[in-house]
């Protein structure tokens, strides 16, 4: 197998509720552990109030459920190293930045990633939770790895057309300004999965019931996996000063 990412150092991915890693990067993380490669996960809170039910699950239920369902995720994708910081769903904002930054530059320390996955400054969908995990992961791979590579997740342009008649039904972002999509010249990692690959991530997602059954019902198997599986997109990033001018197309 050709590497999806040149090198062969450990991945790192740090992400703000359990599915957010594999939606946005279920078919790397396979990819780099069956080419041999570590990768870690990290993730920001249990996803607690991930619910329009609250009175059917309620917050410790539901992070339970989660809790189980994300392993069960990862292990589909062959990953076995897992951190979960345990912060409030919804409620990262309030968190104190340093101490924080602090718990995953320790983390990041101790992995020595070739590559950290994270959110743009976007958020991907603009989620509040979502911003902020981006702004600590960047903070912490500056202080503890700062030669190593940071990705985002993005869009090309073509997949968020193709696309687009699902997102303005689902309502995925935040904002009309929202996705943003990556130039061209900007693509640093475009994943076209294979079969094999596409249905390892549809396992993976379907571990995560609790969050995309609904979802998978409503689209059916066949969609959610020409959606959801078909490829994934990363630009490397840029120094803030940049964003704004070449991150938006």
């Amino acid at each position: 197998m050709s590497p999806v990412l040149p090198g062969t150092g450990p991945v790192l991915g740090i992400w703000a509720h359990p599915d957010d890693e594999v939606y946005l990067s279920g078919g790397l993380m396979a990819a780099a552990r069956a080419a041999g490669r570590r990768v870690v996960c990290v993730t920001a809170t249990r996803g607690e109030h991930g619910t329009d039910d609250p009175e059917r699950w309620p917050p410790e239920r539901l992070a339970a459920v989660r809790d189980a369902e994300l392993a069960a995720s990862l292990a589909a994708l062959g990953v076995t190293e897992h951190h979960q910081l345990g912060l409030p769903d919804g409620g990262c904002a309030r968190q104190p930045f340093d101490a924080v930054v602090a718990r995953l530059a320790a983390i990041v320390a101790a992995v020595r990633p070739e590559v950290v996955l994270t959110f743009g400054p976007d958020g991907f969908t603009g989620h509040p939770d979502h911003r902020m995990v981006s702004a600590w992961a960047e903070a912490a791979r500056n202080r503890a790895a700062p030669a190593a590579r940071l990705l985002y997740p993005r869009l090309t342009a073509d997949f968020a057309d193709t696309w687009r008649h699902l997102y303005d039904r689902l309502a995925l972002f935040a904002s009309a300004d929202l996705p943003w999509r990556a130039a061209p010249d900007r693509v640093a990692v475009r994943l076209r999965l294979d079969d094999a690959l596409a249905d390892r991530k549809l396992v993976a997602l379907r571990a995560q019931a609790s969050q995309t059954a609904e979802l998978t019902a409503l689209l059916g198997v066949a969609t959610m996996r020409a959606w959801a599986c078909a490829e994934e997109t990363f630009v490397d990033a840029l120094p803030a000063r940049e964003l704004d001018f070449a991150d938006g197309c």
